[in-house]
């Protein structure tokens, strides 16, 4: 059954990102140009996300925007047409233990290699949302706002942003008191009053800040080994 995508709002007309740096780096003969954004890192529970997307030159998907400026309905109205659009994509994942036990910089660059490791195809040029780099892939190019200025990145903006929310929706049913469903494990006033109440789920990163804070006391922050004690463990 074909999603049917809603009219775009009057504040996005106008704000759409495109393919101009793709269409220079396509021009240079780097045929496959990947974008790629993260999701999740400022999240208390649940994966980090890194989406990979490779798009066509002689097709056009339009009313794709930056995922942060969609509502969820808008995200999951355009998934299924990005996924038939893109030549090949990929969101890779770092689960909450591996955040806990790598740290955020190790785990957004496990899931990145997850990400390109999905792909179809070797990358000849990445575009990179931010203006940090935990790709190690190839040719990286970090856009700031590239979300908003290059079509790979926006796709792979949305994919992720949606992928990800699907997984914590799904487990929300079995932690129903931290609402998931609706904050995706990030902090939020019902997240924060389950968390005191009744101290992390198995999917909260427990070393994260937030741990220690809490009234609950049952389970403390939990502290990552330094790389050097482990050599000598």
């Amino acid at each position: 059954m074909t999603t049917v995508v809603p009219p775009l709002r009057s504040a996005l007309r106008g704000k759409a990102p495109s393919l101009r740096r793709e269409q220079e780096l396509w021009d240079l003969g780097k045929d496959v140009v990947v974008g790629m954004d993260e999701v999740g890192r400022g999240a208390w529970a649940g994966p980090v996300s890194v989406g990979a997307a490779v798009l066509p030159r002689d097709r056009r998907v339009y009313k794709v925007r930056d995922s942060k400026m969609l509502t969820e309905a808008e995200r999951e109205s355009m998934f299924d047409r990005l996924t038939d659009w893109c030549i090949t994509w990929s969101v890779g994942h770092a689960s909450h233990h591996e955040c806990d036990e790598l740290g955020m910089s190790a785990a957004l660059a496990l899931a990145g290699s997850r990400a390109l490791a999905g792909l179809v195809l070797e990358p000849d040029h990445i575009l990179l949302d931010g203006n940090w780099d935990f790709v190690d892939g190839g040719d990286t190019e970090l856009m700031v706002k590239g979300d908003a200025r290059s079509l790979s990145i926006a796709a792979a903006s949305i994919l992720a942003k949606v992928t990800r929310d699907r997984l914590m929706r799904s487990e929300a049913e079995h932690f129903p008191a931290y609402a998931f469903e609706h904050n995706k494990g990030y902090p939020g006033p019902t997240h924060k009053a389950a968390l005191h109440a009744l101290g992390p789920s198995t999917i909260h990163r427990r070393s994260w800040v937030f741990m220690d804070g809490l009234v609950w006391s049952g389970i403390s922050r939990y502290q990552r080994p330094d790389p050097q004690q482990r050599l000598f463990q």
